[in-house]
C-alpha cells in the first residue's frame, strides 16, 4: 500500500460550523494522505471521541451531498473519512490524487457541520448474564460494582454508533458509562458467539457473526445485525443512537 501526503489545514485552521447557532464554534485541523491509487483519507487528528465523530459524519454527510463525479464510495470511521475515487476521472494535469485533494479542500473551506443530531435511535434488546454473558461477574468485580449496577450503568450510557467494521454490520458504540471502562481481554476467545454485546475501553460492540473476539462479554441479543439478503443489510448505522433494553432469558435467542 502506498501512501502520499496531499494536503493539511493545521497551518490555517478551518473552523466546525455550529449547527444550532451557524456559527463557527471550534477549529478542526484535517490531513489528507493518498491511500494507495484509488482512495484518499482525510483525517482529523487521533482523538477519539464524541465531537470528532460528529466531525467525521458532517464532512461525510457533506461530500456525499457535494456528489463529486468520479468519487464512488465514503466512508466514515472513528477519526477519518475514506473518499474512493475512479482515478482516470481525475487525470487532468497533475497526479489524480492531487485533483482531488483540491475538490476536496474546496469542500473543507466552505466550513464543517458536525452531525450531532442522530437521525434515529435503535433499541437493542440483551439478555444480560448467565449464559449470554459471561464477563458479567467479572466485569462488575473490577469495576467495585455488583451485576446489576453494571447493567443499570450499561444502560443509562449515552450510545452513539461511531463506525461499522472488523466485521459486516458490527458497530463500534461510543458513550460508555466511565465507571465501565476495561481495557480488553488479556487472552481473546477463539469463538464468540453471534449477537454477543462486549464492552471494551470506551465503547460497546454487538458481533453479528460468530468469530474470535478480545472484549468482556455481558450479554446477547436474539437481534441479526447483519443479512445480507435485507435491502440495507446492517441493522445499525454510523451516528445512530442506541438504547438497550434488558430481556429474560426466555426472549434471548441465538440469532
Amino acid at each position: 500500500m502506498s501512501e502520499s501526503f496531499c494536503s493539511s489545514n493545521t497551518a490555517s485552521v478551518h473552523h466546525v460550523v455550529d449547527s444550532a447557532t451557524g456559527g463557527a464554534n471550534t477549529d478542526a485541523p484535517w490531513s489528507i494522505t493518498a491511500d494507495g491509487d484509488c482512495c484518499v483519507i482525510i483525517e482529523f487528528g487521533q482523538v477519539i471521541d464524541l465531537h470528532t465523530n460528529e466531525i467525521v459524519h458532517g464532512v461525510a454527510a457533506r461530500l456525499l451531498d457535494a456528489a463529486i463525479p468520479g468519487v464512488v464510495d465514503i466512508v466514515p470511521a472513528f477519526t477519518t473519512v475514506a473518499v474512493h475515487y475512479r482515478p482516470e476521472r481525475f487525470a487532468q494535469e497533475g497526479r489524480p490524487h492531487e485533483n482531488l485533494c483540491r475538490r476536496l479542500e474546496a469542500v473543507l473551506a466552505e466550513g464543517i457541520q458536525p452531525q450531532n443530531d442522530a437521525s434515529r435511535t435503535v433499541d437493542i434488546p440483551v439478555c444480560y448474564g448467565g449464559d449470554a454473558g459471561p464477563d458479567l461477574p467479572a466485569v462488575a468485580q473490577a469495576c467495585g460494582l455488583s451485576p446489576e449496577q453494571v447493567i443499570a450503568r450499561h444502560i443509562a450510557s449515552a450510545h452513539r454508533v461511531y463506525m461499522l467494521g472488523f466485521l459486516p454490520g458490527l458497530p463500534y458504540i461510543g458513550g460508555l458509562d466511565a465507571q465501565l471502562r476495561l481495557p480488553r481481554r488479556s487472552m481473546p476467545r477463539f469463538h464468540v458467539p453471534a449477537g454477543s454485546v462486549a464492552i471494551a475501553n470506551d465503547q460497546t460492540c454487538i458481533y453479528p457473526l460468530e468469530s474470535p473476539g478480545g472484549w468482556h462479554i455481558i450479554g446477547r441479543t436474539p437481534l441479526s445485525l447483519f443479512d445480507a439478503t435485507r435491502a440495507s443489510p446492517c441493522t445499525l448505522q454510523p451516528g445512530d443512537r442506541v438504547r438497550f433494553v434488558p430481556i429474560t432469558d426466555a426472549g434471548c435467542s441465538q440469532p
